[in-house]
């Protein structure tokens, strides 16, 4: 059997991993001239950390994650007006969570395929002829493939989803916040940032500063924003938004980049994740937003259930049947957990930022820990989700 995976993202390559573990022939298929390097830290635990350690990934990942030691939530001056610990969230899950960057959990991914996977940068699908027995393509670079499935992990703004299933607005729900995310190099802000993840402490709008290796500082922020339509200049418009916070942020808007990550928030919906032989992995499915958290950790253990799906059916198409199936509901309980966050996840009035820092408070108390922690990791953790 032979899989083209479009997409060398989180879901492409852990797809990739799975298929060939299982026996595939493989060919990745990557519009980006080499692998990307920016990214944001997320938290890497649940399904995704399983999946993962079935591959044997977990030591090296362990090796590129980092000691995020706490949450702190922080006033104009720096000032902590509330701290969360990550151990108490660690010991949730025993121990299995991870604070690593979205491109290290690529490198790792990438590092783990076998030598015979074939991985082809600067290379898109140009013609697709979609058949019930496999697909027929014509590739960027003028070569041909067939194969027998078909795989687009190209993410939330996925163009092969497009042409197949139709237009983007007729699956993304917006969920009401625009988000971006930039890397900078500073020391001095480094220092001050220690091994703990800063978030600000505000209304409408809410930033956050970590620290990477060698002096680098990683800003995101998420806003409140009505009209969905992002803005012509995503730099302005975060020196319009962002500059009244105070401690990090006009700092790090004077180094902010021409060109920053700025998106929506939003999920994909869909009605079914495969037609013929062409099937949606990863965001380009089921994107469960910032908001739920865990969009990595799905992405991973979703490749690992439709390699076992495939593995044990019958045929193809029966085996996607299945994976849609026995997966959808898994992922619609991270969709709903989104919903219901996007109305309190940045306070809009003083009051609910008043319920924030009292459950931040209850925090403190034992079995109020456990309660209100579920709700939190993976929703800090996710950072600026894409």
């Amino acid at each position: 059997m032979k899989a083209v995976i479009s997409g060398a993202g989180i879901a492409g390559l852990s797809n990739a991993r799975f298929l060939a573990g299982a026996g595939w022939d493989v060919v990745v298929l990557e519009r980006a001239p080499a692998r990307r390097r920016e990214g944001y830290m997320m938290d890497f635990f649940g399904p995704g950390f399983e999946a993962a350690e079935a591959l044997g990934l977990i030591p090296r990942l362990r090796e590129l994650a980092y000691p995020i030691d706490r949450v702190a939530y922080i006033d104009k001056r720096g000032r902590a007006r509330a701290t969360l610990s990550y151990e108490r969230f660690s010991r949730m899950v025993d121990g299995r969570l991870l604070s690593i960057m979205r491109p290290d959990l690529e490198l790792a991914l990438l590092e783990s395929l076998p030598g015979d996977v074939q991985l082809r940068y600067s290379t898109t699908i140009d013609t697709l002829r979609n058949n019930d027995d496999g697909v027929s393509l014509t590739l960027s670079d003028g070569t041909e493939e067939e194969a027998d499935l078909l795989i687009s992990a190209e993410g939330i703004h996925s163009e092969l989803r497009s042409r197949i299933f139709g237009p983007e607005e007729d699956y993304l729900r917006y969920l009401g916040y625009h988000t971006a995310a930039f890397i900078f190099h500073d020391p001095a802000l480094h220092a001050e940032t220690g091994a703990r993840f800063s978030l600000t402490d505000t209304i409408d709008r809410q930033a956050g500063i970590y620290g990477l290796r060698g002096g680098d500082v990683a800003i995101f922020t998420v806003h409140r924003a009505n009209d969905r339509r992002l803005p012509n200049n995503p730099r302005g418009e975060l020196r319009r938004r962002y500059a009244q916070l105070g401690w990090f942020m006009p700092r790090a808007l004077e180094q902010c980049p021409p060109e920053v990550y700025y998106d929506q928030v939003a999920q994909i919906i869909m009605p079914q994740w495969h037609s013929g032989r062409v099937v949606l992995a990863g965001d380009a499915a089921h994107a469960v937003s910032l908001l739920a958290g865990q969009g990595a950790s799905l992405a991973v253990a979703g490749a690992q259930e439709l390699a076992r799906e495939l593995a044990s059916a019958a045929d193809i198409s029966t085996g996607l049947d299945n994976y849609e199936k026995n997966w959808r509901p898994r992922l619609e309980v991270h969709q709903q957990a989104g919903r219901r966050a996007a109305s309190w996840f940045v306070p809009s009035n003083p009051l609910w930022l008043g319920v924030r820092r009292l459950v931040l408070r209850l925090m403190a108390v034992p079995g109020a820990d456990r309660f209100f922690s579920g709700r939190l990791v993976g929703k800090t953790g996710a950072k600026v989700k894409p």
